[in-house]
């Protein structure tokens, strides 16, 4: 049985969209489902647009999502020898040749093309054939090399996300493999490279559906084996249009920002062109045991951000209070918390995580324990009534002696209310006030016991 290989091949021209992390997630769950390796390609011939910010925005991203290769990242500008090295073998073998036409020469055969209605392309000036006399070369001109694509038949694959694709190669003109400097072209790039690296399964994008017959008879051309295709529908905004920035945040990197768990992430992006049925939540595990193309969607998904952030909601509520705690202490501090004889911040947000939509949220909901509280005057003297005062005092009194945990003060509450003949409302609400200050708090014998006792008898002395 072929070891299965796949990669993740982005351009570093910018930071990791949505799209790349989808993709990267499927070949690399794909690579964890059959046992196989998943290769991580940096395409960084582009010297124009590549950067090294965005090779290193890609690996940030990689590694906050969890998507770990087993191996590189490979990058093609340290493989130049290696292209041409191929090119070399192509010139000898005649699957490739020497053009001298200038661009200026290109573009007048594809404009006189466009005039007659034909599809413009490279009309073959200087394509060898059996019995024909090139030009002469011109002086001084550095020549492209041009694959020799075949002139007729079909180029066809069975993508394994929309099906059988077949392309006429007359659709197909004879590509550059490398420019006048020779420096190599993408497409010559991508092929020697998924060759080399014995690349399996190709997981990409549909805007790489017209790069895949090239590729392919490129592959041919140099004797390689092909890999399986299967190219994956875009990422639309909830309006149908294709995701952009007034969509919102479309790099991976600013939902770490914006308070997004990497598993809700991922768990999100799994479910924008795959499904298991209808599970919706699902570990990392459980999606590399399920994964297969099998269930890959061919149209185009809709990203919903009403969606993730109920996943987040829901993968907040499962995380460890610590590791939410180191997360949230840097936003609080930038807000001025207080933590010197604070309640222990993860507990805290241990109350607070329950509607918390993103960690942003959790830790601006759970200043209130962090901040000395000032309640607003109109609010306390609708709350701390004449009524209430006594059953107050009286309640301060008894947390004097009692076990500080949530289920002795409970019952407290319970007598001191009866014993005035008060509702839960009118002791709590005043309790919250004097306490944090505000009157949305969770449970106020939870949030009782999350301050110390110390802080608690202060604050109501305070407070009467």
């Amino acid at each position: 049985m072929t070891v299965v290989r796949t990669r993740f091949a982005p351009s570093p021209t910018g930071y990791l969209h949505l799209g790349g992390a989808r993709t990267a997630l499927y070949s690399w769950a794909y690579a964890r489902h059959f046992g196989g390796t998943f290769v991580l390609r940096i395409e960084d011939t582009d010297l124009e647009r590549s950067t090294p910010e965005a090779v290193q925005a890609i690996i940030e991203g990689m590694n906050w999502l969890g998507l770990h290769h087993d191996e590189g990242p490979f990058y093609q500008m340290q493989r130049m020898d290696r292209y041409r090295e191929v090119v070399g073998q192509m010139l000898e073998a005649g699957t490739a040749y020497l053009c001298y036409s200038s661009p200026e020469e290109v573009e007048a055969m594809r404009e006189r093309m466009r005039a007659a209605g034909d599809k413009p392309r490279y009309d073959g000036t200087w394509r060898p054939e059996p019995g024909k006399t090139l030009p002469a070369v011109p002086e001084g001109r550095k020549p492209v090399v041009r694959f020799k694509n075949p002139l007729d038949g079909e180029v066809s694959w069975d993508d394994v996300v929309k099906g059988t694709i077949t392309i006429s190669n007359r659709e197909l003109d004879d590509l550059v493999i490398a420019r006048p400097d020779g420096t190599p072209t993408y497409n010559f790039c991508v092929a020697v490279d998924d060759w080399d690296m014995q690349i399996t399964h190709v997981l990409r994008g549909d805007d790489h559906v017209n790069n895949t017959p090239r590729q392919i008879n490129i592959l041919r051309a140099i004797g390689a084996p092909l890999p399986l295709y299967g190219h994956l529908p875009m990422i639309l905004g909830a309006d149908g249009e294709k995701l952009s920035k007034r969509h919102g945040a479309v790099s991976v990197m600013d939902y770490p920002a914006k308070g997004y768990l990497p598993e809700a992430m991922l768990n999100y992006l799994a479910r924008l062109g795959w499904s298991h049925g209808d599970d919706e939540v699902f570990s990392m595990e459980q999606f590399c045991a399920w994964f297969n193309t099998d269930h890959l969607t061919r149209s185009a998904a809709q990203f919903n951000n009403e969606k993730l952030a109920w996943l987040n909601n829901h993968y907040i509520k499962q995380a460890d209070n610590a590791r939410l705690a180191s997360l949230a202490r840097p936003l609080m501090e930038a807000q001025g918390a207080q933590f010197d004889g604070a309640p222990d911040l993860g507990a805290a947000l241990g109350l607070m995580k329950e509607r918390a939509s993103t960690v942003n949220e959790l830790a601006e909901s759970a200043m209130l324990f962090f901040r000395t509280p000032q309640p607003d005057a109109a609010l306390v003297a609708q709350h701390l009534t004449p009524a209430v005062k006594p059953a107050l005092s009286q309640f301060a009194e008894r947390l004097r002696t009692v076990e500080w945990s949530k289920e002795a003060v409970a019952p407290v509450i319970k007598e001191v209310l009866a014993a005035h003949g008060l509702k839960m409302p009118q002791l709590a609400m005043p309790l919250r006030l004097a306490l944090t200050g505000q009157l949305q708090t969770p449970a106020i014998d939870a949030v009782i016991v999350l301050f110390s006792r110390e802080t608690v008898l202060a604050r109501l002395q305070n407070f009467l």
